[in-house]
């Protein structure tokens, strides 16, 4: 019997960059939900309760920082694998995600492989 597909939350306001991001994740076997910013991400995650979230950094209404750190803050969140997807690649950005507590860091532009293998990663092979 074939356990259930991992679920990713891809969290992106850019509406190109969410479907590739998808199409590429669904590909690969993974449930995928997705959200147009940190606001509609934390509205729809207690449903999604998704296996791992990929989020952007710079989106209108919520940015990624808030969302990680309200996602950070919540208990039963706390632990949940976070990728931050993002064009700012500054140390102090970085240095920022760590204090926050993200998992990982994936700059733009990226390989979508390289971005399934960080997921993949995160999830401890499952798939």
């Amino acid at each position: 019997m074939n356990a259930l597909p991992a679920r990713v939350l891809v969290v992106e306001d850019d509406d190109v960059i969410r479907e590739l991001i998808r199409l590429n994740l669904e590909l690969e076997g993974f449930e995928v939900f997705t959200a147009v910013d940190g606001q509609d991400c934390l509205d729809r995650i207690g449903y999604i309760d998704p296996h791992v979230v990929t989020l952007d950094v710079m989106m209108p209404r919520l940015d990624g920082w808030t969302t990680a750190e309200r996602l950070r803050a919540q208990e039963w969140t706390r632990t949940l694998p976070i990728v931050l997807v993002t064009a700012r690649t500054q140390e102090e950005d970085v240095r920022r995600g760590e204090r926050i507590g993200v998992d990982a860091y994936v700059t733009k532009p990226f390989d979508p492989d390289a971005l399934i293998d960080v997921v993949r990663a995160l999830l401890g092979g499952r798939g």
